[in-house]
């Protein structure tokens, strides 16, 4: 079982069910999954670049990545409809869990001027998207080894109905959100 899904059961689950006045645990916020998704523009000149990107993302969380392809053709991006694009993988149950452990104790300390991440990057909803310039702060991928930099995307969703409650259940989790200059 992951670390972080046993603290969860055991220490942040009752936690949160006291702070919100929640009753049913089943009313408790949760994670319900986690969208990595690297968008790979230049893959249209070249493809080699999306290859070495779906193999960083396999790397990186563990799982085969999805192609994905473009919806609409764009004259100005030399872009055809079906081109491929960029990958994508959803991560559930134990291996978020695993991933979500691993970008908040090391990656996101490694990223360079670090100071906490953005904390209104909420949808209105409970769930959280946070980006990620390069590839290279996760310890899986060799840094002399990569040719391209490639960002991703990172999106958390929750079962929180509001932006109060998934804030509470990832500030519980331990995710480091920027402190405001006022306090």
């Amino acid at each position: 079982m992951p670390r972080m899904l046993d603290r969860y059961r055991s220490e942040i689950a009752p936690q949160l069910s006291k702070e919100l006045g929640r009753t049913n645990p089943h009313a408790v916020p949760k994670l319900v999954k986690v969208v990595v998704n690297m968008g790979v523009g230049k893959a249209v000149q070249d493809p080699k670049i999306l290859e070495e990107c779906v193999e960083h993302l396999s790397m990186i969380t563990g799982q085969k990545p999805v192609i994905t392809r473009s919806r609409k053709s764009i004259s100005q991006f030399k872009l055809r409809e079906g081109m491929q694009i960029g990958a994508c993988v959803t991560l559930r149950g134990h291996r978020m869990y695993e991933f979500l452990d691993r970008l908040i104790n090391l990656v996101l300390p490694r990223v360079r001027d670090f100071r906490g991440i953005n904390p209104k990057a909420f949808d209105g909803r409970g769930n959280y998207s946070l980006g990620l310039t390069d590839q290279v702060v996760f310890p899986e991928i060799q840094a002399d080894k990569v040719k391209h930099l490639q960002g991703m995307n990172i999106a958390v969703v929750t079962t929180a109905t509001n932006d109060e409650e998934g804030r509470a259940l990832l500030t519980a989790i331990g995710m480091p959100f920027k402190r405001d200059a006022k306090a």
